[in-house]
């Protein structure tokens, strides 16, 4: 009696996360991730789920003199040899100034991850959302009641004092030298 193995691609949960030069034309970032593609689905037979763009954003902190970049979002199947692939073929593209895989679980079902993923960006953007319309609604508050004590310059924590109190403030108590002649409040004028 044979025995008949049946071989399978070794294909695994993916998600990337890649930073594009912000000046990349169209042209240049779809030769990108058609490039990309190939090597996942032609090359190594995984495939590839979805592409998302999360357009142009600010870098924390600035990538070759580039300060803002465009970020794209992809989840797929691949096997690992297509990881090591896409890599390389990034490192060596001027265009891409960053890039993550992720490997994920294997029991990962790419589709539920995905609604789940959009639910949680969405939720966080609804909090961020309405910290802001707190933070507005606070500065509106403040505002309407003028400026603050220490705003006005000389008050406040730690700076010196108009009653000649120095840091810590207040005014001190017998015995204390409190810089100046008899009779003078510490004032210069």
């Amino acid at each position: 009696m044979a025995f008949e193995l049946e071989v399978r691609p070794n294909l695994r949960p993916y998600e990337g996360v890649i930073l594009v030069n912000s000046d990349a034309t169209e042209d240049q970032q779809k030769a990108l991730f058609t490039k990309n593609r190939d090597i996942i689905e032609k090359q190594f037979g995984g495939t590839v789920k979805h592409l998302d763009t999360w357009g142009k954003r600010n870098l924390a902190n600035p990538i070759e003199k580039a300060k803002r970049a465009i970020y794209f979002h992809t989840t797929f199947e691949a096997n690992p040899q297509a990881i090591a692939e896409l890599e390389r073929t990034m490192r060596i593209n001027d265009n891409v100034l960053r890039f993550m895989h992720t490997r994920l679980d294997e029991e990962t079902n790419l589709d539920t991850y995905l609604e789940n993923f959009k639910k949680a960006l969405s939720e966080s953007a609804a909090r961020e959302r309405e910290r802001e319309a707190k933070f507005q609604a606070r500065k509106a508050a403040q505002g309407s009641r003028g400026p603050r004590r220490d705003d006005e310059g000389g008050g406040g924590r730690g700076g010196f004092r108009r009653d000649g109190g120095g840091f810590g403030g207040g005014r001190g108590g017998e015995g204390e030298d409190m810089g100046g002649d008899d009779g003078d409040d510490g004032a210069e004028g």
